[in-house]
């Protein structure tokens, strides 16, 4: 599975009728296995990019395809920055919507749920209901319902941006640990350049509306590890060269917030 966005572009009306152009000629794949990180200042289109990709929003202009799927329609997991689980539903039940929809056997559904909750660290807390569960417990629900689909390409909007420092740690350690299990082909959208370095195959940093690639940096370090000592001159090196590709954009677009 290869998937590729080709010359794409978006354009939409902001609330005075005029025309703003979000994203303008975004060309990159993500091969199959691959992490791939967006980061950018404020309004760079990150969120809108993977909306499209998602297929939540369509593009002005270009297109995004996947390569390598003749029998059947790729499956996209996403998971949303506001994490939305249905409250009147436990657990489980969240997880399982997702192969309802699909129309899974119920016998086979409970045991690929069951599995995708072993996996996020939620066994146990089945029965339990969103308002019960910390915010770091409610994203690995979120993250269980989307991997229980099996998805061919999973998707991740700002996922940990609400959880307090040390959450955030040890979800990203806890993601890395699915991905090496699960091997999904992912696209993460993050703020945080840190998090883009410890995460990513490849960062794509995006400039400001509107968004164009500004660079690809591949992350030649082990997946596995990254925040052992041995390795934390190339790491802050890697995080040094994104935030001066980045740094003249945030500051003009803390000067419109």
């Amino acid at each position: 599975m290869r998937m590729v966005i080709e010359n794409v572009g978006k354009k939409f009306l902001d609330t005075k009728k005029n025309e703003v152009t979000a994203l303008e000629n975004i060309n990159f794949s993500i091969e199959e296995h691959e992490f791939v990180v967006l980061v950018g200042p404020s309004g760079c289109g990150k969120s809108t990019l993977l909306n499209i990709v998602g297929g939540l929003l369509s593009p002005s202009k270009g297109q995004v395809y996947f390569e390598g799927f003749q029998e059947k329609e790729p499956n996209i997991g996403i998971v949303f920055q506001e994490i939305a689980l249905f409250p009147w539903r436990s657990v489980l039940e969240n997880v399982l919507y997702g192969l309802e929809e699909k129309g899974i056997s119920k016998k086979e559904r409970e045991k690929k749920g069951q599995h995708y909750i072993d996996l996020v660290g939620l066994t146990g807390f089945e029965r339990a209901y969103p308002k019960q569960l910390s915010g770091g417990m409610k994203q690995r629900a979120g993250i269980a319902r989307a991997l229980s689909v099996e998805p061919d390409l999973l998707l991740m909007d700002e996922p940990f941006s609400a959880l307090d420092a040390q959450t955030r740690t040890i979800m990203q350690e806890e993601l890395l640990t699915i991905w090496d299990r699960t091997r999904l082909s992912t696209l993460y959208v993050t703020h945080n350049i840190q998090e883009a370095v410890y995460l990513a195959d490849r960062v794509i940093v995006l400039s400001r509306h509107p968004g164009q690639i500004k660079s690809i940096i591949k992350i030649d370090l082990p997946k596995m590890g990254r925040n052992q000592e041995k390795y934390r001159d190339q790491f802050e090196q890697y995080s040094n060269d994104i935030w001066n590709l980045i740094r003249h954009d945030a500051q003009e677009a803390l000067k419109e917030s």
